[in-house]
C-alpha cells in the first residue's frame, strides 16, 4: 500500500476543524438516528460500556468520544490533528463530560501499554491508515476478551466511486476504501470477527443530495449530510435500511457493494 502523508492528513483535518462550531457537532443524532445505521448496529453489540476503557481512534470531531463518555466509559481521543482533538475537547465541555485526548497515529500506539483498553473504536478511520500496522496496534492494546468496532466506506461501488471522483475537495488523496483484503486481514489477527454491509438501495439519498437539492460532493460532505437531514428524510431511510437489510441478509456478498462496512473484531480471552 502507498505510504500514508501523514503531515498532509493533519494539515488537513486541522483546517477542517477550523471551520467547526463544536456547538453544531451532533453527538446524540450520530448515534441515534436512520442516518447511522452502521453506528447503530456498533453500539448493539458493544453493549453497555459503562466504566470500560474506550480508545477512539481518529476521533474527529469527537462524536463518539463524547458518545461514550456520556455513557460511562474511561475515553482516550486519539487523532493525527491537534485541531480536531481541540474540537473534541470543546464538545465534550458542552456536554459535561471528561476525557483524554493524545495527538499520534492509529498506527503507532506505543505510548499505551498492551491491553490498555476493553474497547477500540474508529469510524471512517481504516481507510486514512495502514490498515495492517494499525490493526496489530489494535490487537495488542486491546485487552483479553477486548473488541474493536471500525465502519469505513468500500472500494467496489460504482456510485460511490463516481462520488468520490466528484469529492476531490472534501478527502485526502491517500484515501484507500476497503477490500475485501482488508477484511482478511483483520480475520487473520482476531478470533473471531463480524461484518455487516449498509446503505446499498439507500444510496439513492445521495442522487437526491445531487439532483434534487443540488449540492455538489466537492460543496459539502455527504456522509456529514445524511445525518444533518435525516429527520427530513425518515421515512425513507426506514424504508431503504429494512430492504437493504432484507437483500444483505439473502445474498451476503452484496455487502461489497455497499457504500459503508461495519466490522466488529473480538480479541480472544
Amino acid at each position: 500500500m502507498t505510504a500514508i502523508d501523514a503531515t498532509a492528513e493533519a494539515e488537513f483535518h486541522d483546517h477542517w476543524a477550523a471551520g467547526v462550531d463544536p456547538a453544531e457537532v451532533d453527538v446524540v443524532g450520530t448515534w441515534t438516528g436512520e442516518g447511522c445505521p452502521e453506528v447503530r448496529w456498533i453500539a448493539d453489540r458493544l453493549g453497555e460500556v459503562d466504566g470500560l476503557r474506550v480508545l477512539d481512534l481518529g476521533s474527529g470531531l469527537g462524536e463518539a468520544s463524547v458518545w461514550f463518555a456520556r455513557q460511562g466509559a474511561d475515553v482516550t481521543a486519539l487523532d493525527i490533528s491537534p485541531g480536531m482533538l481541540h474540537v473534541v475537547e470543546r464538545v465534550a465541555e458542552r456536554h459535561g463530560v471528561r476525557l483524554r485526548t493524545v495527538v499520534g497515529s492509529a498506527s503507532d500506539l506505543r505510548q499505551f501499554p498492551d491491553g490498555s483498553f476493553d474497547v477500540v473504536y474508529g469510524a471512517n478511520l481504516l481507510h486514512h491508515v495502514d490498515i495492517a500496522a494499525t490493526l496489530d496496534e489494535v490487537h495488542r492494546v486491546l485487552a483479553p476478551g477486548g473488541r474493536a468496532a471500525f465502519w469505513d466506506p468500500v472500494q467496489y461501488n460504482p456510485v460511490i466511486n463516481a462520488y468520490r471522483r466528484m469529492a476531490a475537495a472534501v478527502r485526502t488523496p491517500d484515501e484507500h476504501p476497503l477490500r475485501a483484503a482488508d477484511v482478511a486481514t483483520m480475520r487473520r489477527r482476531f478470533a473471531r470477527v463480524e461484518v455487516q454491509g449498509f446503505w446499498l438501495t439507500a444510496l439513492a439519498i445521495f442522487v437526491r443530495f445531487y439532483l434534487v437539492d443540488r449540492t455538489h460532493p466537492s460543496a459539502d460532505r455527504y456522509w456529514k449530510l445524511v445525518i444533518e437531514r435525516q429527520d427530513r428524510h425518515r421515512r425513507f431511510l426506514r424504508i431503504a435500511h429494512r430492504v437493504d437489510r432484507v437483500l444483505l441478509r439473502a445474498l451476503p456478498p452484496l455487502r461489497w457493494v455497499c457504500w459503508n462496512l461495519a466490522v466488529v473484531c473480538h480479541r480472544d480471552g
